[in-house]
């Protein structure tokens, strides 16, 4: 018999997911989200990615502001197993005693390095070699939980957290289904974690957004990828904020912060970057070189 599942989650990166148990044999008695908000421009009000697919798949949806304030009609689902992937919510003891199986979350990281809010820009940003998923038991310490499955990947000095996120969201897919007919056969094991080689992946801050040109080039660039898509990596010039979406070692140094060429070369604490993609507030992302016609900063320039 199909256990029945409640699904909780909101970004693109839980659609996966939720697609892949959603063409199994499993039964979701219900799917929650965030709760419908305003788009970044205009006043549009947007329905979470989550939000969409369960519309477009006649899933019951919930989207309580507060999930405490969905307590009576969440325990009448009456259901086996919870899966969380990025709901953006803090789940209460109460609720995750209520399934026979608990909650199992898909978590970003090899746990317990990066628990938390962003890691897999932490992990790209600290220049890590590798990075997975993690299958792992909700308890109420933040991704504290007994792990089920991991499954690691590379990462390189050019991996960036939209290209991760996209490849560890198809992974969690299908490692979460591998973890329900594990618990399906009553073959689940759980291994605890070492908490005291825990690290923590603290949520992006706009100081984490500022451009320091007088560290290392391959931290900036690590800093710059690490931020795309979101929120981007940046530096003020003449009052905007500009940011740099794709950059790549340049040869020589200067004094940082310093223009070494009129193609956007920079020179940082060690080494320098030349700049390939960037924006200005409120334009599209733009190549170098098609940027620097519409707003040239010359050689020489000193930013800050």
């Amino acid at each position: 018999m199909a256990l029945k599942v409640v699904f909780m989650g909101t970004p693109q990166f839980a659609v996966p997911a939720l697609k892949k148990i959603c063409e199994s044999e499993m039964d979701i008695v219900a799917v929650y989200s965030q709760p419908p908000r305003k788009s970044n421009r205009g006043m549009k009000i947007e329905k979470s990615p989550v939000h969409e697919f369960a519309d477009d798949n006649n899933l019951n949806i919930r989207t309580p502001s507060k999930l405490d304030d969905d307590w009576e009609y969440f325990k009448s689902l009456k259901f086996d197993l919870a899966i969380v992937v990025a709901y953006g919510q803090i789940i209460s003891k109460n609720f995750l005693e209520l399934p026979e199986h608990g909650f199992l979350n898909i978590h970003a990281s090899i746990l317990p390095k990066w628990r938390g809010a962003a890691p897999i820009q932490r992990s790209i940003m600290e220049q890590d070699t590798f990075t997975g998923i993690s299958i792992m038991q909700i308890e109420e310490q933040l991704d504290a939980g007994p792990v089920l499955i991991k499954q690691e990947i590379e990462l390189n000095e050019n991996s960036t957290t939209g290209q991760v996120e996209q490849r560890l969201s198809e992974i969690g897919a299908d490692k979460i289904l591998e973890a329900i007919y594990l618990i399906e056969k009553k073959e689940a094991v759980y291994t605890p974690q070492d908490h005291n080689a825990a690290t923590y992946a603290k949520k992006i801050k706009k100081e984490d957004e500022v451009i320091d040109w007088t560290r290392d080039a391959k931290v900036i660039i690590a800093q710059i990828n690490g931020l795309n898509p979101r929120p981007g990596a940046c530096f003020e010039y003449k009052g905007e904020k500009i940011k740099i979406w794709k950059a790549s070692h340049g040869s020589g140094d200067g004094e940082p912060g310093t223009v070494m060429n009129d193609h956007l070369q920079i020179a940082c604490g060690k080494g320098s970057i030349s700049v390939e993609e960037i924006q200005r507030p409120g334009k599209k992302i733009q190549p170098i070189k098609i940027f620097l016609l519409g707003f040239a900063i010359p050689e020489s320039t000193q930013l800050n």
